[in-house]
């Protein structure tokens, strides 16, 4: 199991904008997911790196923008109008196996590779 690297989080005021960085080196999918305090790590978006097909947990629909550089190796995750309840750890995961193309990969269990978390706190 390879770590991967988030970076990026920190305190925002609502509506204000951030984005998420994590190294993407050699995955089929890199995939963001959220936790909450006292809730359960959640899906928030997914992009495959080459063909850049990406989707998103409905509530991540408009606001959440997943995309790649290639040439960087890295994937980032642009957070728009943030809200109060976009505070959480944010975390970068990686998939190893094989992904046929059109399968959303939305589940932990879907990916091999995690980032240790990032920090998202925003203030009212």
């Amino acid at each position: 199991q390879v770590q991967l690297v988030e970076s990026g989080g920190g305190l925002v005021q609502a509506g204000g904008s951030l984005r998420l960085s994590c190294a993407a080196s050699g995955r089929s999918v890199m995939g963001w997911f959220r936790q909450a305090p006292g809730k359960e790590r959640e899906f928030v978006a997914a992009i495959s790196p080459i063909g850049s097909s990406t989707c998103y947990a409905d509530s991540a629909k408009g606001r959440f923008t997943i995309s790649v550089d290639n040439a960087k190796e890295r994937v980032y995750l642009q957070i728009h109008s943030l809200k109060s309840d976009d505070t959480a750890v944010y975390y970068c995961a990686g998939r190893d196996r094989p992904s046929p193309s059109g399968t959303c990969y939305s589940t932990p269990y879907d990916y091999d590779d995690w980032g240790q978390g990032t920090q998202v706190t925003v203030s009212s």
